[in-house]
């Protein structure tokens, strides 16, 4: 009997989950990888620098402003996965030009621009986020946004 194989999305998808299990966010965990050719580039999750008091030690800044999902995200103390996968990507000096994301959640308008000009050319998502700026933005740039169902 043939065994079934994921498709390389549901693949790819299943890592970022499991880097979501990283997190260290206390309001959503979120997990990325960048593929590019079939290979791993780099991966991320959402939590505070190095070297930094997890929110889980130090509490949630937006949480105690009432700050909601989508808003002022200069005001948390942490780094979205998108951001710190891009950023292995750069400490490992590994090119993502053309390469796709896959993410647990939509990039928000911050990594969404972050996306745009490190070159990925696609995003796969599981689930939306309230950002229809970025929407709009990847929209306009052509950058692919597709959904992976559950």
């Amino acid at each position: 009997m043939e065994k079934s194989r994921p498709s390389w999305d549901e693949y790819f998808m299943e890592m970022a989950e499991l880097a979501r299990k990283r997190s260290t966010c206390i309001r959503r965990g979120v997990g990325a990888v960048i593929v590019k050719d079939n290979r791993v580039m780099a991966t991320g999750y959402n939590g505070v620098p190095r070297g930094i008091s997890h929110c889980s030690e130090t509490g949630c800044l937006r949480e105690q402003m009432g700050v909601p999902s989508g808003q002022r995200h200069e005001l948390c103390r942490g780094l979205h996965a998108e951001q710190n996968a891009i950023i292995q990507a750069a400490c490992l000096g590994q090119s993502i030009e053309g390469a796709t994301l896959y993410c647990t959640t939509q990039p928000c308008i911050i990594c969404t621009k972050m996306l745009i000009n490190a070159g990925i050319k696609r995003v796969v998502i599981r689930e939306s986020y309230p950002d229809q700026l970025a929407q709009d933005m990847a929209k306009e740039a052509g950058l692919q946004i597709d959904v992976l169902g559950v």
